[in-house]
């Protein structure tokens, strides 16, 4: 394997010279850029990473922390973050939180022990306050997404997640849904506590109290969508319309009901949130809310790249909200959906 020895040899330049070519550092002239570079390529010479990140204090690595790998969604922030990296020509080291507390918090401490300029955190679990004492315990600095903050230690760039969950409720009421049942994220998270809390007070405003049958915690995947509808009928609670706390669980949830023999929207509308891919596609398409997932994703990562590269930046914080997108899977409330 060569050494930067092997390159001082070969260009017959000082351990300095070449030094200030791998790092960036210094003045160097092009030509002799170019063959320290030209003779790294024929030796096959790969510098360590870790050194250079010493010597420069910057080691071009971005990293992002994501609950998992599983969705479209996750999918979506994945693919345009490693295009801004590319376009900036940074790295970007990904880490699996396992959609747990204590999964950020050594997600965090993985990415900072690679020395990565800048760490992209999608929270769920941690709180704000968690959040904050974790930017103290690292270097890097942390982008929040998925959350709204104004602590003036953390950068954030989060969901209006009432307002999509207004949005969501709204649009079934204003069809004449009144008996509505909720397939909630997992309670556990802000997002799930937030989109239910919603659900809860718009049927309160209507006057409508909600029945033991028509609300189960779900886990945001397409299974959890199936076995809800399940439970729901099961309940023998009478409901017109579902609103799915994701797009996933709402997808799972037309197919179970097309299992039992029932239409959508028909004999029940469904309602879902994200905006996934699939969700034009399921039959019936979905009505859904979107989320500017993309625009976010890209808004953070410009952040990232001038933390990255040591840019002056004040503290910044900023919120996204969600449009309806009208689909096939909602209906105006009729005689024939009252009977479920």
């Amino acid at each position: 394997m060569a050494t930067i020895n092997d390159v001082c040899k070969a260009t017959g330049y000082s351990k300095a010279t070449v030094s200030r070519v791998l790092n960036g550092t210094g003045q160097v002239k092009a030509a002799t850029r170019d063959a320290v570079l030209a003779a790294m390529q024929t030796l096959g010479y790969q510098p360590n990473a870790l050194a250079q990140a010493l010597a420069t204090n910057t080691s071009n690595t971005i990293g992002l922390i994501l609950p998992h790998f599983q969705s479209s969604y996750f999918g979506s922030i994945l693919h345009h973050a490693e295009q801004s990296t590319q376009r900036d020509n940074k790295k970007l080291l990904v880490v699996n939180s396992r959609n747990t507390a204590d999964g950020e918090r050594e997600a965090v401490a993985t990415l900072a022990s690679q020395r990565c300029d800048a760490i992209l955190l999608y929270s769920r679990h941690l709180s704000l306050a968690d959040l904050a004492a974790l930017q103290q315990s690292v270097l890097p600095p942390l982008i929040i997404l998925n959350r709204q903050s104004e602590d003036s230690t953390l950068h954030s760039f989060g969901l209006d997640q009432r307002q999509l969950a207004e949005i969501a409720m709204q649009h079934l009421l204003d069809l004449g849904h009144r008996n509505i049942a909720c397939i909630t994220s997992p309670l556990a998270s802000e997002t799930g506590q937030i989109r239910y809390a919603v659900y809860q007070k718009m049927l309160e405003q209507q006057r409508i109290s909600i029945q033991p049958g028509w609300v189960y915690e779900g886990t945001n995947t397409l299974a959890s969508g199936y076995q809800a509808v399940e439970q729901l009928l099961g309940s023998q609670q009478s409901f017109s319309a579902i609103f799915a706390c994701n797009d996933d669980m709402a997808i799972g949830a037309i197919r179970a009901l097309h299992d039992h023999g029932l239409r959508v929207p028909q004999d029940i509308s469904v309602m879902g949130i994200d905006n996934e891919p699939a969700a034009a596609y399921a039959i019936p398409s979905l009505t859904t809310v979107s989320l500017p997932i993309v625009r976010l994703t890209q808004d953070a990562m410009t952040l990232a790249i001038a933390l990255a590269n040591k840019q002056s930046v004040q503290t910044h914080h900023q919120t996204y909200r969600g449009e309806l997108v009208l689909r096939e899977s909602t209906q105006a409330l009729t005689s024939a959906h009252s009977s479920y």
